[in-house]
């Protein structure tokens, strides 16, 4: 498969202002990186701010026309947390198992991960996926789904490949 190309979007208020630094968006870059061999092109720090997301979804997907677009942060149950509410609306069509299993493997580890609302989907040719923002979380959430994504970007692409996976 041809290098993934990716986007990465990190949701903190804080952070869009600069009063934060981004230590989770740069932790998940790097992941991309070393365990994806993807390449981060574009990458952004936005306020929680619905109607920002969604343009940027459609730009990257539309315009950039990434494979992939991570989010980070924004996923909880705080009233400025809109980053899975616009994902749901913007996808075509939801994968679920990547938030399921997110909540599963973090909640071994943390009893607040079962408030993670974090989700995915397909819009066009693009996959998006939702990670919490801890830099702790990210990286463990990344770490239990990444290597079915290559695989879901080659059938979002039209292969015809089987699903099937040989276990590590």
């Amino acid at each position: 498969m041809a290098q993934i190309t990716c986007a990465v979007i990190t949701l903190s208020d804080k952070g869009s202002k600069g009063e934060r630094e981004d230590v989770s968006g740069t932790i998940l870059k790097n992941l991309i990186e070393k365990k994806l061999n993807g390449e981060v092109k574009f990458y952004e720090i936005l306020p929680d701010e619905p109607k920002l997301i969604e343009e940027q979804f459609f730009r990257f997907c539309f315009e950039d026309k990434v494979d992939l677009i991570f989010t980070t942060g924004g996923t909880g149950v705080s009233p400025r947390d809109n980053t899975p509410d616009v994902t749901k609306n913007f996808v075509d069509k939801e994968i679920p198992g990547f938030g399921e299993l997110m909540r599963v493997e973090s909640l071994q580890k943390t009893p607040t991960a079962i408030l993670s609302r974090a989700t995915s989907g397909i819009k066009d040719k693009t996959l998006i996926i939702n990670l919490p923002g801890s830099p702790v979380a990210v990286e463990e959430c990344f770490n239990s789904i990444y290597r079915a994504i290559p695989h879901a970007i080659e059938k979002i692409k039209g292969s015809d490949v089987d699903c099937y996976v040989e276990p590590n």
